[in-house]
């Protein structure tokens, strides 16, 4: 499946100084007879300063359900920019909301979309800001996804007030830290604090978002996972810490793109509800993008 699929508001400032060539290591195999390729990366997308600015993988993440498949990307946070844009519904209240889609002057170059967090109003409400805009308050002690004016990105605990500061170009809340220091949280086994699923069902399709010991994104979706299994998967793929992104059949979603005769957009996570053209078109959700970074390119431009 995986080899089919290789041949088948915007941080963006000026690329980093390169030092010698980094790939994240193989994810150790879990299951020894699952195959050769289990946990090997594969690079996606074109080259941006002499590498790739996207790595995938999949793995059998437990030995107790051998027909389970974790899909993985790595995405290097020194060639790639990262944007965080609103939905149609989701923030409620958003404005601006923006097109809720990817905008049309940046998709030359797109590389991956991913799924956001939950939906707003069910008890975990977390923050929500773009740009100077702050739609839903930040929360101390929640886990944060923040983009940096500098082109940085980073996952932590939130320690600040209401509202980000002004070196903030987005931040995204979802729950507490579901891996902190290379762990598990202590509260991992509290199904009720992980969101509400699907018929009360433990198991179930789980996405979350890394950071790794160099400041490098990993993004994990699996099926029929708890809290704990995502955060296994997490941690084997490098995150020191994370946080949980949305769960439940119906919205786990990366999608990458191939730039040749025009934009080719194709799932890596498979889901029959969603489609390759989710997010090129305005989308209920909010969502995240990466682009290629470049110079000359606007340091935030959330809604172009």
């Amino acid at each position: 499946m995986l080899a089919a699929l290789i041949l088948a508001s915007v941080i963006a400032a000026a690329p980093h100084r390169q030092g010698p060539l980094y790939r994240p290591r193989r994810i150790p195999p879990v299951l020894t007879a699952a195959g050769s390729d289990d946990g090997v990366w594969h690079a996606l997308g074109a080259f941006v300063a002499g590498a790739p600015p996207l790595l995938v993988t999949t793995f059998h993440p437990d030995p107790g359900n051998p027909l389970a498949i974790a899909y993985v990307a790595w995405i290097d946070h020194a060639r790639t920019g990262l944007a965080l844009y609103p939905g149609l519904y989701e923030p409620p209240g958003a404005s601006p909301r923006g097109p809720a889609q990817i905008p049309s002057g940046e998709r030359w170059r797109l590389v991956a979309a991913f799924n956001g967090g939950f939906k707003y109003g069910h008890g975990a409400d977390g923050g929500f800001s773009v740009d100077g805009h702050t739609y839903v308050w930040l929360r101390r002690g929640l886990g944060t996804l923040i983009g940096y004016r500098d082109g940085g990105v980073d996952i932590v605990s939130w320690r600040g007030g209401p509202t980000p500061g002004p070196e903030v170009a987005f931040a995204r809340q979802n729950l507490p830290l579901i891996v902190q220091g290379a762990r598990p949280s202590p509260t991992i086994g509290n199904g009720w604090e992980w969101g509400a699923t699907l018929g009360g069902a433990t198991a179930v399709w789980r996405t979350g978002i890394g950071v790794d010991r160099r400041g490098n994104l990993i993004y994990a979706a699996a099926p029929a996972q708890t809290a704990a299994g995502l955060a296994d998967i997490l941690i084997r793929a490098g995150a020191v810490r994370a946080i949980e992104l949305d769960i439940n059949p119906q919205w786990p979603t990366f999608n990458v793109y191939v730039h040749r005769h025009g934009l080719q957009p194709s799932m890596f996570v498979p889901n029959y509800q969603q489609s390759a053209a989710r997010y090129l078109a305005p989308d209920t959700r909010d969502f995240f993008a990466v682009y290629r970074r470049t110079s000359g390119e606007p340091a935030v431009v959330p809604f172009r």
